[in-house]
């Protein structure tokens, strides 16, 4: 892990107050002329290394392999990629390296019932799937239906959704255990007359009622505060999800926080909404916009506050839903402190069974250390990547957990 110093280079023409937020950041001016330069990361999906050679030859451009990073290619910025009979067929797909990164982070092994809270757009959600390959469980989440429906559209292209499940549901009060062989579920009924049904393999058509239904609930001006109180929509499962064969009754288990430590997921990633500066693609695009909206949408007190808040409660109930034992990353794309290092020390003044951990694997990432030990930052200057924080916890166990963790794996081999 590099502990460097980023080096300096001229300051770019940078709207005054901004350089201000920067300042007040510890953030270097100098990483937002790196935008040119940093170089494009694809993601190879596993077992097609041998056709590498031939989207080089698509691509007109050599495939730098990232050597920390498995899987992981490095092509000029300026390529673009979606054009390409690759792209199209489902060979690669574009991601962050710092991203990618802090899906390694979580050290996703066979068998791991895995919860991405904050899923869109998607390629995260991806690696996770093909990390877990044919075992275990993926269950995705996120606020938006249409950002939700491009996180089916690439599990689809990529053949990835086996095992997944996907909800539309507000990340900060989402309470839905993985589907364990042993749990006992405490139901609730879905459908307005109460009867039940079983659910068939997952299909794209929907019915009349449903596609009212969801009309009504996105065009109310109320649509926001329903989501937060109402049942997470199933937007999709696939074939070995453990949703096929299920009673509606059976789908919904509400979980408590004993239930979540000996039921809950093995591991939980957070990727938390922030003001974006760390992307330096994102912040470019303000001289298009109009600097004038940096101000509410990076700028704004009321607005960071707000993101605080959000991305505290994403943390607490990410972690909730979280198994004693298990990992749970929490990242953003923000450089600021008030996004990263202040919430995770927020949240573990509250959460006294978390503990921060340190990145193996990171002792060969190009990363610098946060100002709370254990912790990750990724910056154009550092990694040539987009800024990233990256922050991992375990769950510790209780007297309780231990005994039920020793149970379940007993109910295993019986």
């Amino acid at each position: 892990m590099a502990d460097s110093t980023p080096e300096q280079s001229s300051t770019p023409p940078l709207p005054r107050a901004f350089l201000d937020f920067l300042e007040e950041n510890g953030i270097d001016p100098s990483i937002y002329v790196k935008g040119d330069t940093i170089p494009r990361y694809i993601r190879l999906k596993p077992g097609c290394e041998n056709l590498v050679p031939g989207i080089e030859a698509e691509l007109a451009c050599e495939l730098e392999r990232v050597d920390w990073l498995p899987g992981f290619y490095a092509v000029p910025p300026q390529i673009k990629i979606a054009s390409s009979e690759a792209y199209k067929s489902g060979k690669i797909y574009g991601m962050d390296a710092a991203s990618g990164a802090a899906v390694l982070a979580l050290d996703v092994s066979e068998g791991d019932h895995v919860l991405d809270l904050c899923a869109a757009p998607g390629a995260k959600l991806c690696m996770l799937s093909d990390l877990l390959g044919n075992s275990g469980s993926l269950t995705g989440v996120d606020v938006s239906r249409d950002r939700l429906a491009a996180c089916r559209t690439m599990l689809l292209k990529y053949t990835l959704g086996d095992r997944c499940r996907l909800f539309i549901a507000d990340g900060t009060s989402f309470s839905l255990l993985p589907l364990r062989p042993s749990m006992n579920v405490k139901s609730c009924v879905i459908n307005g007359d109460g009867v039940a049904s079983t659910f068939g393999e997952w299909t794209s058509k929907r019915s009349y009622k449903d596609r009212k239904n969801a009309s009504k609930l996105k065009n109310s001006i109320g649509s926001q505060l329903a989501l937060a109180t109402s049942e997470p929509e199933l937007f999709f499962y696939g074939k070995n999800s453990g949703v096929v064969g299920l009673q509606r009754t059976e789908l919904f288990s509400v979980a408590d926080n004993a239930e979540a430590s000996n039921l809950g997921y093995d591991k939980v990633l957070v990727d938390a909404e922030c003001t974006h500066d760390g992307s330096i693609k994102h912040i470019q695009k303000f001289e298009h916009w109009g600097w004038k909206t940096l101000d509410h949408r990076v700028l704004d007190a009321k607005r960071t506050n707000s993101l605080m808040h959000l991305q505290l409660q994403l943390l607490t109930n990410g972690f909730k839903l979280l198994k004693a034992g298990g990992t749970l990353v929490y990242s953003t794309c923000s450089l600021t402190f008030a996004q990263n290092e202040d919430v995770v020390e927020r949240f573990l003044i509250k959460n006294h069974s978390a503990e921060l951990q340190g990145v193996d694997a990171a002792k060969n990432w190009p990363c610098r250390s946060g100002r709370i030990p254990h912790t990750l930052r990724f910056d154009p200057n550092t990694s040539q990547t987009s800024g990233l924080f990256v922050a991992k916890f375990i769950k510790n166990y209780s007297k309780n957990a231990k005994e039920m963790n020793q149970l379940e794996k007993f109910t295993r081999i019986a």
